[in-house]
């Protein structure tokens, strides 16, 4: 397998409509780990690590979010992929 980590912010309206629910349940279904958390600018950050195409699956999904929210864009930058990484979590 090719293994990546990635990191994800989404902006848009993004908080208060469970969007970080819904990325734990998306990678969680997609066997990810990693985290996703509320950033202080109104962003939702995450990590994803896993496969290469799952990870990039995720990140296409992030683009539709769930149904109240309104994705304006989504940037990612590479990570540190690491093996010790497991679950994945909502981060406060």
């Amino acid at each position: 397998m090719n293994q990546i980590a990635m990191k994800a912010r989404v902006t848009g309206r993004v908080q208060g409509v469970a969007f970080r629910a819904w990325t734990q349940a998306m990678a969680q279904k997609l066997k990810l780990t990693g985290w996703v958390r509320n950033d202080e600018r109104g962003a939702v950050s995450a990590l994803f690590d896993g496969d290469r195409d799952t990870v990039q699956e995720m990140i296409n999904q992030l683009w539709s979010g769930p149904g109240a929210a309104s994705v304006q864009n989504v940037q990612t930058e590479l990570a540190e992929h690491r093996d010790s990484r497991a679950g994945f979590e909502i981060r406060t």
